[in-house]
Protein backbone atom coordinates (compact mmCIF):
# COMPACT_ATOMS: atom_id res chain seq x y z
CA UNK A 1 0.00 0.00 0.00
CA UNK A 2 1.46 3.49 -0.62
CA UNK A 3 0.30 6.78 -0.03
CA UNK A 4 0.59 10.15 -2.57
CA UNK A 5 1.78 12.70 -0.79
CA UNK A 6 1.29 16.28 -3.06
CA UNK A 7 2.44 19.01 -1.99
CA UNK A 8 1.52 22.91 -3.37
CA UNK A 9 3.36 25.72 -2.80
CA UNK A 10 0.97 28.75 -1.80
CA UNK A 11 0.96 31.80 -4.25
CA UNK A 12 3.08 34.66 -3.74
CA UNK A 13 1.90 37.36 -1.81
CA UNK A 14 5.12 39.61 -2.07
CA UNK A 15 8.31 39.77 -4.33
CA UNK A 16 10.81 37.34 -3.15
CA UNK A 17 13.00 40.18 -2.28
CA UNK A 18 10.48 41.68 0.36
CA UNK A 19 9.62 37.94 1.80
CA UNK A 20 9.83 38.14 5.89
CA UNK A 21 9.80 35.76 8.26
CA UNK A 22 6.62 33.80 9.38
CA UNK A 23 4.56 36.02 7.03
CA UNK A 24 0.74 35.55 6.99
CA UNK A 25 -0.06 38.25 4.67
CA UNK A 26 -2.85 37.30 1.83
CA UNK A 27 -2.29 36.67 -1.90
CA UNK A 28 -0.83 39.76 -3.73
CA UNK A 29 -2.59 40.27 -7.18
CA UNK A 30 0.81 38.94 -8.31
CA UNK A 31 -0.30 35.80 -6.65
CA UNK A 32 -4.30 35.35 -8.04
CA UNK A 33 -3.09 35.82 -11.65
CA UNK A 34 -0.20 32.89 -10.85
CA UNK A 35 -2.92 30.62 -9.91
CA UNK A 36 -5.92 31.58 -12.16
CA UNK A 37 -2.60 31.00 -14.78
CA UNK A 38 -1.72 27.45 -13.79
CA UNK A 39 -5.16 26.03 -12.02
CA UNK A 40 -6.50 24.49 -14.81
CA UNK A 41 -3.08 21.66 -14.63
CA UNK A 42 -3.50 21.38 -10.45
CA UNK A 43 -7.44 20.24 -10.83
CA UNK A 44 -7.01 16.63 -10.70
CA UNK A 45 -4.74 16.75 -7.37
CA UNK A 46 -8.63 18.17 -6.43
CA UNK A 47 -9.76 14.42 -6.10
CA UNK A 48 -7.59 13.78 -3.11
CA UNK A 49 -9.44 11.87 -0.30
CA UNK A 50 -7.72 14.16 2.47
CA UNK A 51 -6.60 17.70 1.35
CA UNK A 52 -4.79 20.24 3.50
CA UNK A 53 -3.23 23.37 3.62
CA UNK A 54 -0.65 25.70 6.81
CA UNK A 55 -2.95 27.81 8.45
CA UNK A 56 -1.30 31.01 6.75
CA UNK A 57 -3.82 33.31 4.77
CA UNK A 58 -2.12 32.50 1.43
CA UNK A 59 -1.76 28.79 1.81
CA UNK A 60 -5.72 28.97 2.76
CA UNK A 61 -6.62 31.38 -0.32
CA UNK A 62 -4.30 28.91 -2.63
CA UNK A 63 -5.85 26.25 -1.63
CA UNK A 64 -9.62 27.80 -2.24
CA UNK A 65 -8.69 29.21 -5.56
CA UNK A 66 -7.38 25.95 -6.74
CA UNK A 67 -11.26 24.44 -5.56
CA UNK A 68 -9.45 22.47 -2.99
CA UNK A 69 -11.46 23.41 -0.08
CA UNK A 70 -8.87 22.23 1.93
CA UNK A 71 -8.50 21.63 6.02
CA UNK A 72 -6.30 24.14 8.15
CA UNK A 73 -3.50 21.63 9.95
CA UNK A 74 -1.67 23.30 12.43
CA UNK A 75 1.15 20.98 12.33
CA UNK A 76 1.97 22.77 8.29
CA UNK A 77 2.21 25.57 10.14
CA UNK A 78 5.52 27.94 8.94
CA UNK A 79 8.73 27.66 10.88
CA UNK A 80 8.17 29.84 13.99
CA UNK A 81 10.75 32.79 13.58
CA UNK A 82 10.06 34.42 17.07
CA UNK A 83 10.95 37.69 17.21
CA UNK A 84 12.00 37.88 13.86
CA UNK A 85 8.86 37.60 12.63
CA UNK A 86 7.70 39.72 10.10
CA UNK A 87 11.40 40.97 9.18
CA UNK A 88 13.15 40.29 6.43
CA UNK A 89 16.56 38.55 6.72
CA UNK A 90 18.69 41.86 5.96
CA UNK A 91 16.58 43.36 8.50
CA UNK A 92 17.80 40.51 11.11
CA UNK A 93 21.01 40.43 9.50
CA UNK A 94 21.71 44.42 10.15
CA UNK A 95 20.20 43.91 13.52
CA UNK A 96 22.42 40.45 14.47
CA UNK A 97 24.45 39.41 12.51
CA UNK A 98 26.00 37.18 15.05
CA UNK A 99 22.67 35.50 15.99
CA UNK A 100 21.92 35.17 12.04
CA UNK A 101 25.32 33.49 11.60
CA UNK A 102 24.54 31.14 13.98
CA UNK A 103 20.86 30.37 12.88
CA UNK A 104 22.09 29.52 9.53
CA UNK A 105 25.87 27.33 10.76
CA UNK A 106 23.78 24.95 13.90
CA UNK A 107 20.41 23.69 12.91
CA UNK A 108 19.54 23.19 16.87
CA UNK A 109 19.79 26.85 17.22
CA UNK A 110 16.75 29.38 17.53
CA UNK A 111 18.43 32.53 18.76
CA UNK A 112 15.06 34.03 17.29
CA UNK A 113 13.37 32.48 20.56
CA UNK A 114 11.29 30.56 18.21
CA UNK A 115 11.41 26.77 16.45
CA UNK A 116 14.99 25.36 15.88
CA UNK A 117 15.50 24.35 12.27
CA UNK A 118 15.75 20.42 13.44
CA UNK A 119 12.44 21.35 15.65
CA UNK A 120 10.65 22.46 12.13
CA UNK A 121 11.76 19.34 10.07
CA UNK A 122 10.79 17.40 12.68
CA UNK A 123 7.34 18.62 13.30
CA UNK A 124 6.68 18.71 9.41
CA UNK A 125 7.75 15.41 9.26
CA UNK A 126 5.72 14.18 11.76
CA UNK A 127 2.57 15.26 9.98
CA UNK A 128 3.96 13.55 6.89
CA UNK A 129 4.41 10.47 9.01
CA UNK A 130 0.88 10.15 10.57
CA UNK A 131 -1.03 10.52 7.09
CA UNK A 132 -3.25 7.62 7.36
CA UNK A 133 -1.12 4.26 5.72
CA UNK A 134 -3.49 3.62 2.74
CA UNK A 135 -3.74 3.71 -0.76
CA UNK A 136 -4.80 6.93 -1.79
CA UNK A 137 -3.49 10.28 -2.50
CA UNK A 138 -3.59 13.61 -0.13
CA UNK A 139 -2.58 16.84 -0.99
CA UNK A 140 -1.15 19.65 1.03
CA UNK A 141 -0.99 23.74 0.36
CA UNK A 142 1.91 24.77 2.59
CA UNK A 143 4.50 27.59 2.61
CA UNK A 144 7.96 27.19 1.17
CA UNK A 145 9.34 26.30 4.02
CA UNK A 146 7.10 23.93 4.65
CA UNK A 147 7.83 22.03 1.66
CA UNK A 148 11.44 22.58 2.13
CA UNK A 149 11.29 20.75 5.60
CA UNK A 150 9.27 17.93 4.38
CA UNK A 151 11.96 17.15 1.64
CA UNK A 152 14.71 17.09 3.94
CA UNK A 153 12.71 14.89 6.19
CA UNK A 154 11.19 12.63 3.10
CA UNK A 155 15.29 12.49 1.80
CA UNK A 156 16.59 11.77 4.87
CA UNK A 157 18.98 14.83 4.06
CA UNK A 158 21.32 16.20 6.10
CA UNK A 159 19.52 19.47 7.63
CA UNK A 160 21.66 21.87 5.55
CA UNK A 161 20.24 20.51 2.93
CA UNK A 162 17.14 22.66 3.61
CA UNK A 163 19.11 25.54 2.56
CA UNK A 164 19.37 24.52 -1.17
CA UNK A 165 16.06 23.76 -2.22
CA UNK A 166 14.22 26.35 -4.02
CA UNK A 167 10.63 26.27 -3.87
CA UNK A 168 8.74 28.52 -6.22
CA UNK A 169 4.94 29.87 -6.26
CA UNK A 170 2.78 26.62 -7.13
CA UNK A 171 5.51 24.44 -7.70
CA UNK A 172 4.27 20.87 -7.02
CA UNK A 173 6.31 17.84 -5.66
CA UNK A 174 4.58 14.43 -4.41
CA UNK A 175 5.95 12.48 -2.16
CA UNK A 176 5.52 8.49 -2.60
CA UNK A 177 5.83 5.77 0.00
CA UNK A 178 4.53 4.66 3.92
CA UNK A 179 5.87 6.40 7.33
CA UNK A 180 9.46 6.17 7.53
CA UNK A 181 10.02 5.64 3.55
CA UNK A 182 9.37 8.18 1.41
CA UNK A 183 10.11 8.47 -2.64
CA UNK A 184 10.48 12.14 -4.81
CA UNK A 185 9.04 12.64 -7.86
CA UNK A 186 8.97 16.34 -9.43
CA UNK A 187 6.68 17.85 -11.16
CA UNK A 188 6.69 21.43 -12.99
CA UNK A 189 5.55 25.16 -11.29
CA UNK A 190 5.49 28.42 -11.93
CA UNK A 191 8.83 29.85 -13.56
Amino acid sequence: MTLRVSLVAAARSSSRLAERFDDDRPLDQAGWHEVQLVAHTLVPLGAAELRYCSPTPRSRATGNALGFAPMAQPALRDWDMGRWRGLTLGEVTAREPAAVDHWLADPRSAPHGGESMLGFIGRVGGWLDTRPAAEGLVVAVAEPAVIRAALVYALNAPPSAYWNVDVRPLSTITLTGLPGRWSLSLEAGIR
